[in-house]
């Protein structure tokens, strides 16, 4: 007996921007991609549909004419984990920085091709799938084990084999999480960031090399010649050490 094949889900895309024809544009070439689209021109109008539709991913414009869009993206980030592509002008660096450090997942300068586009909403869609599975493994997680240590993730506490608890700041504690939960793996920054997300605490790629120092003065014996934390050189850091998991 010959089973229908189910109907692939099209990936819901909200734009907001307030030029028309940006909006003209995004709608069309995005619906001829196999995307559902809906387009709005303000803020209100996208709280309205965000409230009403399942999103799977945001295209913001940061330049709107009488609203602010960092306070939307900022908003957004605040209350939901859906990817954010951030549309500025090419003079904007000021905004694509702030959009990024906000949440943002990427962005894109005006004028801008729509090809590109397609691909970098795909290449979002790719990553989050892959950080909602990670997600939910590390959800059935209580704590992971390595050395003489014992990271307690519920409680997001590190103690040692002795019982002695160490202090970690929310970006330690998130970069610590990140890389037991990927051990013997070369992390880029990117990486590093993505996975931070997973645990609920923004890190700037600026503040990685800074976080890392100070876990090294942590858990490692001698941080001038790291043991777990061990840096690749031109490809980020890698997890050196096994690692138990306990569920």
């Amino acid at each position: 007996m010959q089973t229908q094949s189910q109907p692939q889900v099209q990936p819901h895309v909200l734009a907001l921007d307030d030029d028309p024809a940006i909006r003209q544009l995004v709608g069309e070439y995005l619906a001829d991609n196999e995307f559902r689209v809906t387009t709005v021109a303000t803020g209100a109008e996208f709280d309205a549909a965000f409230a009403r539709e399942t999103i799977d991913l945001v295209i913001l414009d940061l330049r709107l004419q009488g609203e602010d869009g960092l306070q939307i993206a900022r908003r957004l980030r605040e209350t939901s984990t859906i990817p954010i592509l951030v549309l500025t002008g090419r003079a904007d660096e000021a905004d694509r920085v702030m959009g990024l450090e906000l949440g943002a997942d990427d962005y894109l300068t005006k004028p801008f091709s729509p090809r590109e586009l397609l691909a970098r909403l795909r290449a979002l869609l790719r990553r989050a799938r892959v950080q909602a599975t990670v997600a939910d493994a590390i959800a059935q997680v209580r704590a992971y084990r390595f050395g003489p240590w014992e990271l307690n993730i519920g409680l997001r506490r590190l103690r040692s084999a002795v019982g002695e608890s160490v202090n970690l700041t929310n970006g330690e504690f998130s970069l610590l999480a990140a890389f037991v939960s990927s051990p013997q793996r070369i992390l880029s920054r990117e990486q590093l960031l993505d996975l931070s997300r997973l645990h609920n605490d923004e890190v700037y790629d600026r503040s990685i090399d800074v976080q890392i120092l100070r876990l090294r003065r942590k858990i490692e014996s001698d941080p001038t010649h790291p043991r777990f934390i061990r840096t690749e050189r031109g490809a980020g850091y890698v997890f050196d050490s096994s690692v138990e998991i306990v569920r």
